[in-house]
């Protein structure tokens, strides 16, 4: 790649749901804990864990305002087991339920006094465009619970995968299409959709932008696991257009390099030849994907700071 010279300051970094090196942690459970203890208790114990998760979330956001992090990507499982069919529950289950939710609300004002962005990814299981019905219906549960707490956050982007091509991509794509109409206008208005390493290119998922508004998280990495006829200048230009407000996009580099066996792999840092020339002056926000989490977002940092003097 060219010599990344100039990289403009207007890139917004973020950093993804956890740390490698601060003591801020985020608490889950599993189905089988849950389901062995009484209803009463598995709630008691599920309110602990969602206070404790928005307490973390608090001291995240304290920590990107402090090291000028410009975005923070929230676990899906914030709120564990919430849209489980056995162990789920309402925040009005939980004795601390409103409590909790104003922690939340408290997260999402921290959020906007110190200008942080914040946004969702949920789970590979959310296929929006699976042809089974319990699938997409299971999808769209988990896309309202989280677009839910990304009211109270103040979070822009809930964001998936275009899902399975089942032999038929546009089959497919137009799958996902119809199945919008089943969200509400909280989840629709925040769902963003992006291409990934194995299924849907950004020329299969552009279209599908268009059609329907939904923005492209354009993701370089997985472009570059997945090609297509569009150059990453092109993806990057296309990409911009689907979005109504700051668009987001997604950085990464192999593990093993470009020709290792394994190129989708994740590195614990960023290459900063890996990071597209054309984002240079953008106006952007740019989820860095990496294994060393707040330290790869860090040096990434310093990285650009440097390709600017």
């Amino acid at each position: 790649m060219k010599n990344p010279a100039n990289i403009s300051s207007n890139i917004r970094l973020g950093l993804c749901c956890q740390f490698l090196n601060e003591p801020i942690k985020f608490r889950n459970t599993t189905v089988k804990a849950s389901s062995q203890m009484e209803r009463k208790a598995a709630l008691e114990k599920l309110s602990r864990l969602c206070r404790e998760n928005a307490l973390a979330l608090q001291s995240s956001l304290e920590f990107c305002a402090a090291h000028r992090i410009g975005c923070f990507r929230i676990n899906s499982q914030i709120l564990p087991l919430k849209t489980h069919p056995e162990c789920g529950y309402q925040m009005s289950d939980l004795p601390a339920g409103a409590e909790i939710v104003e922690l939340f609300q408290k997260c999402g004002a921290y959020a906007r006094e110190h200008d942080i962005r914040t946004c969702f990814h949920p789970d590979q299981f959310v296929v929006l465009n699976s042809p089974r019905q319990d699938v997409v219906e299971r999808s769209i549960a988990e896309l309202e619970y989280q677009s839910e707490v990304a009211e109270w956050v103040n979070a822009d982007v809930v964001n998936i995968h275009g899902g399975g091509g089942y032999g038929d991509k546009p089959a497919a794509l137009k799958r996902f299409a119809k199945n919008l109409k089943h969200l509400s206008p909280r989840a629709r208005s925040r769902l963003t959709v992006e291409n990934d390493d194995k299924t849907y290119t950004p020329a299969d998922l552009l279209p599908l932008c268009q059609e329907t508004g939904i923005p492209l998280v354009y993701d370089a990495h997985h472009h570059r696991c997945l090609p297509d006829a569009l150059s990453i200048e092109a993806a990057t230009e296309q990409a911009l257009t689907t979005w109504n407000r700051e668009p987001l996009f997604h950085i990464s580099s192999p593990l093993e390099g470009w020709q290792g066996p394994r190129p989708n792999r994740h590195h614990d840092f960023i290459d900063i030849q890996d990071f597209p020339l054309c984002w240079k002056g953008l106006q952007l926000t740019v989820e860095v994907e990496a294994k060393a989490k707040e330290q790869a977002v860090l040096n990434l940092m310093q990285l650009l700071q440097r390709c600017r003097t």
